[in-house]
């Protein structure tokens, strides 16, 4: 799995030209191997949720694998919400890494050592 990640920024301007800061925006859009696509497809995880935002109190997937694989575009006015947002989805993708190594390992065995 490769997480793609590209930033962006461009000048806001008022009415009449002025400057009035700065726009940033965050583009993330993950590449699986055939492998991982494959697992993905049998164990029908392209709707699961890797990241939440909460409404009313009440937490909401926003991100779902195949949405991360079609890729996602954020446009943000704070570059400090900017960072924080990469690096949830930056857990988010080693955590589903993670789910993908155990779906991977159905069918055999694991052998740990201490």
């Amino acid at each position: 799995m490769k997480l793609i990640i590209n930033r962006n920024q461009s000048a806001k301007t008022g009415l009449f030209g002025g400057h009035k800061g700065m726009s940033f925006v965050l583009t993330c859009r993950v590449e699986l191997t055939p492998q991982e696509t494959a697992l993905i497809a049998k164990y029908k995880a392209e709707s699961h949720p890797l990241t939440f935002r909460t409404v009313n109190g009440n937490q909401v997937p926003q991100n779902t694998v195949s949405t991360l694989m079609q890729g996602v575009t954020q446009e943000l006015s704070d570059i400090t919400i900017l960072l924080e947002n990469e690096q949830v989805i930056k857990n988010a993708c080693a955590g589903f890494k993670q789910l993908l190594t155990v779906m991977a390992t159905f069918g055999g065995e694991e052998v740990f050592e201490f």
